[in-house]
């Protein structure tokens, strides 16, 4: 890739697009500046993400939601880098909900980065070349004679510097420049370094506040009483004994919900459990054991619908003499979300507009959902983000927001809305249940023909129509269907290619280990087939997928003996638009048990902004994948949640955590997605590592109902 420099076009910060497909791009409005006295110094904002102090102090503002993905440092560096400050010397602030100067103020989709390369580095660029044409015009020489460096503007002729906090007031009076050119890759000094999280002190010593921790004057606490089981409608309720417990003010009801009011979190909730209710079941209240039984008989039924993607003809191609055929079923249980903070919300509904302040993944879709729902003017609400703990998709969804919105409006006072852990698990949004049936075969070459996919699951979740092994096969198919259910699913991290990836890589070894290939070996000729004779469209690139592949090979040591007790496996997924391979490592102990020792992970996701906060979100996605696909599962008893805390439903503990080892490609690539694409391939890479030790296969999650694992 070029290494020149790139020009952004002022339009280019304006430019809005839909939320659906690719994302959007992530603009701004460029304005001329205002001040704001802070003591001594005075404040002007150069731009919507540009403030600088008379004393020379920066302060970058983050649009974006921090989920712990680390948006709140690595954007403002792609500023900074752009502005030709000294990092010692800037500030980040969160910015509130504003949709004229941000777009794109999202969580989700691991998109953050990768829509916003160019046009925040844009931002950083002109506000520089603001101040430059300041210096200039107080020197009187060409603004193109002038230089920066950490902050400062010089003039090498005439040996004249002045730091920017010395220029910020008259460049605030100055005409927008158009065009201006961002640096050239390569030349970053900001961008690629290892800068610790902005919030990494204060989250530590206790200062930092999440919105569960927010407190206003005359602020209540509420807690909801849900129905217990998916599917039940509220049909009576006795709240005497309720009311008369310490601390309770109000109980209030809202449709199918019971909102309980007072003075503290302990107080509500323990007065929600004196509410007397009566439920009424739905016409759907199955079980687990139900769903199993009907996703396993309809994937073994024709698909029905149109296929989600068909190239050639794999019935025919499944009939070919001399091909072998292989044939699998791998099924996924419901999730929960499980952030370590559970959902909350403070809403403040009054007259003449709405205040909303918490986590939330979709700030300006929750401000148009809660403004429909009060019948309100957008514009008389606003949305202040705090930093979320823990997200993962859960927080894409506002029902917690508009339940908030609705007990203050009910109540008439500003709330803070808490749910319980019980709440969290037992009422929230699942990862979708599915089964996944895989058909494919291989020509007496041992070349693949055929792959049909045929996916049943509470929201179908097919896999990616172009994603790999599409475009390398000829014969393709791929066949969803849809089971309805009042069960409430939501994107889970890794979207699709959390499960997709298990069932496809692990689909992938057990055709290699049935013709006698090398695992690695096997996947680079279906490459090579993708990139020799691509078939339709491909999504994904063939080089840059083999390149993670043979990284991670070579990172393990591949094929090279480390005794006999340790075995390999390996699994690789592209996903937001980043290609991840991954080697685990297994040691097969005397009781004929498996302990996971060590994860190899190679990772392109092109330029990488922030090392530290790219290896520490890598890592979190690798332990979030094998956690989740050894240890838990949601199950439902006539349409009740079995798991509703943690001591029935196991998440990864420290002691089960293996070494990492992660390296990044090496490129000049725009950034791509990252939040996500560490996830998906670990689950495969383990079940794979552990077919080699034991001979077994793992087609269903949790793995550790297998007996495998010591």
């Amino acid at each position: 890739m070029s290494t020149q420099q790139h020009t952004v076009s002022r339009r280019d910060f304006i430019r809005i697009g839909a939320f659906a497909g690719g994302g959007l791009i992530l603009g701004f409005k460029l304005f001329s500046s205002c001040s704001t006295p802070q003591g001594e110094e005075v404040v002007y904002e150069l731009n919507a993400f540009v403030k600088i102090d008379t004393n020379g102090v920066v302060t970058l503002m983050n649009p974006n939601p921090e989920i712990g993905q680390g948006v709140k440092t690595a954007l403002p560096m792609l500023v900074a880098e752009e502005l030709d400050v000294d990092w010692k010397d800037v500030r980040v602030e969160q910015a509130g909900l504003d949709t004229v100067k941000y777009t794109r103020q999202i969580a989700g989709g691991s998109g953050s980065i990768r829509d916003s390369w160019e046009s925040f580095r844009g931002a950083g660029a002109t506000a520089r070349q603001m101040l430059i044409n300041a210096a200039a015009a107080e020197w009187g020489v060409a603004a193109e004679t002038c230089t920066t460096e950490k902050g400062q503007v010089m003039h090498q002729d005439s040996g004249k510097k002045a730091g920017y906090g010395k220029l910020v007031e008259k460049a605030a009076t100055m005409e927008v420049p158009p065009d201006v050119p961002t640096k050239a890759i390569g030349s970053f000094a900001i961008i690629g370094q290892r800068i610790p999280n902005v919030d990494n002190r204060a989250i530590v010593t206790g200062q930092y506040k999440y919105g569960i921790d927010t407190k206003r004057e005359g602020m209540k606490y509420a807690t909801l009483l849900r129905p217990p089981a998916f599917g039940q409608t509220l049909k009576s309720y006795d709240d005497t004994e309720a009311k008369q417990q310490p601390g309770v003010e109000q109980v209030l009801r809202l449709e199918n919900k019971i909102a309980v009011l007072g003075r503290s979190t302990w107080e509500v909730m323990q007065g929600a459990k004196k509410i007397k209710a009566e439920w009424e079941d739905g016409p759907s209240m199955e079980s687990t054991a139900d769903y199993q039984r009907n996703f396993r008989e309809l994937v073994k039924k024709p698909p029905t619908g149109t296929p989600q993607r068909k190239d050639g003809n794999v019935q025919q191609a499944f009939g070919t003499g001399g091909s072998k055929v292989f044939e699998a079923v791998y099924e996924a249980p419901f999730l929960a979300h499980n952030t370590m903070e559970p959902m909350n919300f403070f809403a403040d509904v009054r007259a003449d507009g709405v205040e909303l302040y918490g986590p939330i993944q979709t700030p300006e879709r929750t401000r148009t959902t809660v403004a429909k729902l009060l019948g309100m003017p957008e514009e008389k609400v606003t949305v202040m983000m705090t930093r979320m703990g823990g997200g993962f998709g859960r927080r894409l969804m506002s029902d917690f927001v508009e339940e908030a919105a609705l007990v203050s409006k009910a109540a008439g006072v500003p709330v803070n809305l808490i749910w319980s852990r019980e709440d969290d698990m037992g009422g929230g949004f699942y990862r979708p249940m599915c089964t996944y049936r895989y058909k494919a075969a291989v020509d007496a070459d041992g070349k693949l023909i055929a792959w049909h996919h045929q996916s049943v699951g509470t929201t179908g979740n097919p896999a990616r129509a172009g994603s790999f092994p599409a475009g390398a096969v000829a014969n393709l198919q791929v066949d969803a269907e849809e089971y309805k259910t009042p069960v409430t699913t939501a994107p889970w991290r890794g979207p699709i290619h959390n499960f997709i990836a298990f069932s496809e890589q692990s689909f992938f070894d057990e055709i290699a280990h049935g013709i006698g290939k090398d695992p690695v070996a096997f996947r680079l000729e279906v490459l090579g087939q993708a990139k020799q004779q691509p078939v339709g469209e491909l999504e994904y690139d063939p080089d840059r997928f083999a390149g993670v592949i043979k990284k991670a090979a070579e990172m393990a040591g591949w094929g090279a003996s480390k005794g006999a007790n340790i075995f390999q496996g390996i699994a690789a997924q592209y996903s937001f638009s980043s290609y991840v391979a991954q080697v685990a490592e297994v040691e097969k102990l005397d009781s004929g048990k498996v302990r996971i020792r060590k994860i190899y992970c190679a990772v392109d996701c092109g330029i990488v902004v922030n090392k530290s906060g790219a290896e520490n979100v890598v890592e979190g996605g690798i332990i979030d994948g094998i956690g989740h696909a050894m240890y838990p599962e949601l199950t439902l008893t006539k349409g009740k949640p079995d798991q509703v805390n943690f001591n029935t439903y196991r998440m990864i503990r420290m002691a089960d955590v293996p070494e990492v080892d992660i390296q990044f490609i090496e490129s000049d690539i725009d950034p791509t997605g990252l939040g996500e694409p560490g996830l998906p391939p670990a689950g495969p890479a383990v079940a794979n590592a552990v077919f080699a030790a034991t001979g077994v296969r793992l087609r269903a999650q949790p793995f550790i109902k297998s007996g495998l694992f010591a």
